[in-house]
């Protein structure tokens, strides 16, 4: 068994798709095929059940996943260690985010670049739920989300670095925009724009909605941030995020909604089941200090 069929086997199961997994690791179909029927021969039982061209996991490959995906974090691990121990400012740091927490990325990269620019940075941007789910999937290093603590997130260590505000965005044009705070009641008179139930802001939005028996007047619902600002910079609708989503949209403007329970803490999260590489306990640092900065400056 090598380390290299591991990676092939966990591509192809969580594809389910050996021409896509192949692509994705840069190998032709025929290696991919090759590498993991040479697995399953050592292993001495089938990973995958073959049905045409479509192809599924066994309850052997099932139970294998998880496995294979331990083994390899662990030796990416013992290499990060060997790193570290060298004191070699290389390598990569994976970071996951929610378009909310852009502005202070930007400024956290910037400085974390300045110092250490031999490590490779990588980012992605994703709902909540789907960078939670790339952090236990061990593909991020950390993700800057609205993610509050929970008994349910055990496995996370979740550290808080600001506090948002639920707020009506709209253009610096409409006749609110001067307003100091606006009722959750009014906001049922605008057409808006919302995120999709697969953001935690929605499911946030959509509990205190629930609470108060109110219904607003959703016209469009995208899974992607930006775009509901882009909308919204037209003046044909409006949209509900938190008031640290306005990075670069300098025509919109946040108007606070009144309320309680109307704040929520943004947070840095890291997984507690994986060794914390140096470059990855450097940029919590930097990006703790920023968030304070951030805090005096909004």
């Amino acid at each position: 068994m090598e380390l290299r069929q591991l990676k092939y086997f966990v591509r192809a199961a969580e594809l389910l798709n050996f021409t896509q997994a192949a692509d994705d690791l840069y190998i032709t179909q025929s290696t991919l095929s090759h590498q993991i029927k040479e697995l399953e021969t050592s292993l001495d039982i089938l990973l995958f059940d073959r049905i045409g061209k479509r192809v599924r996991l066994t309850e052997a490959g099932e139970t294998m996943l998880g496995y294979a995906r331990k083994t390899i974090r662990q030796a990416e691990e013992g290499r990060q260690v060997l790193m570290d121990l060298n004191n070699l400012q290389t390598g990569k740091l994976t970071i996951g985010a929610t378009y909310g927490l852009t502005e202070l990325l930007i400024q956290s990269i910037t400085a974390f670049n300045q110092e250490f620019p031999g490590v490779q940075v990588r980012i992605e941007f994703g709902s909540t739920s789907d960078l939670l789910q790339k952090i236990r999937a061990f593909e991020i290093d950390c993700m800057l989300s609205f993610l509050p603590s929970s008994p349910n997130l055990a496995d996370l260590v979740i550290s808080q670095l600001f506090t948002a505000h639920l707020s009506l965005i709209l253009h610096q044009s409409h006749a609110w925009a001067k307003l100091k705070k606006v009722s959750l009641q009014k906001l049922s008179e605008l057409p808006l724009v919302l995120p999709s139930p697969s953001y935690s802001i929605r499911n946030f939005l959509d509990g205190i909605l629930l609470k108060k028996g109110i219904e607003l007047n959703a016209k469009i619902e995208i899974n992607d941030i930006h775009s509901l600002l882009e909308l919204t910079n037209t003046k044909n609708w409006n949209t509900i995020l938190m008031n640290s989503s306005l990075f670069d949209f300098a025509e919109l403007t946040a108007v606070p909604i009144e309320g309680k329970n109307m704040i929520r803490e943004a947070t840095i999260t890291v997984s507690s089941e994986i060794y914390q590489k140096k470059a990855l306990l450097a940029f919590q640092d930097i990006i703790l200090k920023k968030s304070l900065a951030y805090r005096q400056q909004n």
